[in-house]
């Protein structure tokens, strides 16, 4: 793919790019350079909460880069401690830790839940985890995730990661052991399948973890920040936390993430964690616009509203071509296929004319659906109308 007098060729090759150049995105439209346009139900998986290139991210990042950019985290600046403030007021949790990525978040809990396990439980260490979960890709968070084929991908994994089955206390329980520091989990495992965890399991795990003086950390990377029409996917359950991770939807397509913890669990020193980039004010001073707009009056609502009609249009259509339903909460489903055929319709969507559609496959037999937030009920139906006909064809 040639842009300008450069060639592709230039960029290590991680995954199979289709050669098509996206140049400039509004709302939930992408269009590349030949101007074809695109309906996009990935949202940069799950990250652009606000759709492609909102007012509210545009103008915070023209009006904070013309003042300051990055001052070094070992300094406070503005954005910073209002983004922090926010998300206290709004959440359980006490203390935060900006990084840039999930998988940096989800890095950060891993640590901070070690140096509690040394400080606070004679030394515990492991983190139960679950089969089919996801939480990154460094070694650390690839070995606490329960993705097949990750267990040989980079061998030796980070040991302390055995794992349970999700909505199954009972396989939780049998792994808890002295060594035990924590529990994690994703609220909705994204990856696996768009697969919710049940409130009942999470108020049992919460109840079983406070029994045996343990953690409980939810990796709310992709379920988080207004995904299922509550901020955070746990509150749908009523549960609370010691540790929570954000990532994704949080920037709205900037990279920011954010670890937090309660005041009892925050026993980080300095020197124990931190990061070049981490908590700078061009990009926390996105979060607080993101924030402000997830948080502003009746925007959860139009979440939840949506998520229902999205949901109802695809039971339609799976009742239409005899699939196996849909799942899922708020504006993360998925649509359950009939045969292996995911990643064949991910393709023929992607080249549909005149047209394209973007969608993702987690799994063979299933389509998972991320638009943004703020997708509307006529878009909905243009995809369901696109989709329908890529069924039948």
């Amino acid at each position: 793919m040639k842009y300008g007098e450069f060639d592709s060729d230039a960029l290590m090759f991680i995954t199979q790019r289709p050669e098509i150049l996206f140049e400039r995105g509004e709302g939930s439209w992408l269009f590349d350079s030949t101007g074809k346009a695109y309906l996009d139900f990935i949202q940069g998986w799950a990250v652009n909460c606000l759709g492609h290139s909102p007012v509210e991210i545009r103008d915070a990042l023209v009006a904070q880069s013309a003042k300051l950019i990055n001052p070094s985290p070992a300094f406070f600046n503005g954005p910073m401690i209002e983004l922090a403030g926010m998300l206290t007021a709004h959440s359980t949790l006490d203390r935060v830790f900006f990084a840039n990525s999930g998988a940096e978040a989800n890095e950060g809990a891993i640590k901070l839940a070690r140096k509690w396990g040394r400080l606070k439980r004679n030394g515990a260490w492991q983190i139960i985890t679950f089969d089919h979960s996801f939480h990154g890709r460094t070694l650390a968070t690839m070995s606490a995730s329960g993705k097949p084929g990750w267990d040989t991908l980079y061998a030796p994994q980070v040991p302390g990661f055995p794992k349970a089955e999700l909505n199954d206390l009972a396989s939780v329980e049998t792994l808890i052991c002295p060594e035990t520091a924590a529990v994690m989990l994703e609220p909705v495992q994204g990856e696996g399948g768009v697969i919710p965890a049940d409130p009942a399991f999470l108020k049992g795990l919460r109840e079983l973890t406070e029994k045996h003086g343990i953690l409980l950390i939810v990796d709310e990377v992709q379920s988080g920040m207004g995904r299922t029409g509550r901020l955070f996917a746990h509150q749908h359950a009523g549960i609370e936390p010691d540790i929570m991770t954000l990532g994704k939807g949080i920037g709205g397509g900037v990279p920011l993430a954010a670890l937090m913890a309660t005041e009892p669990v925050s026993c980080f020193e300095p020197g124990d964690q931190g990061g070049t980039y981490n908590g700078n004010p061009l990009i926390s001073a996105v979060g607080v616009a993101v924030m402000r707009r997830l948080t502003s009056a009746g925007f959860m609502e139009a979440v939840v509203a949506r998520g229902d009609y999205l949901s109802r249009r695809l039971n339609e259509l799976s009742q239409a071509h005899s699939l196996g339903g849909e799942r899922g909460v708020g504006l993360l489903r998925a649509l359950v296929l009939d045969r292996d055929r995911g990643p064949d319709l991910v393709k023929a969507a992607l080249h549909a004319a005149p047209t394209g559609l973007l969608l993702n496959a987690p799994r063979p037999n299933l389509l998972r659906f991320m638009p943004s937030l703020t997708v509307s009920e006529a878009e909905i139906d243009q995809m369901i109308e696109m989709l329908d006909g890529l069924l039948k064809a």
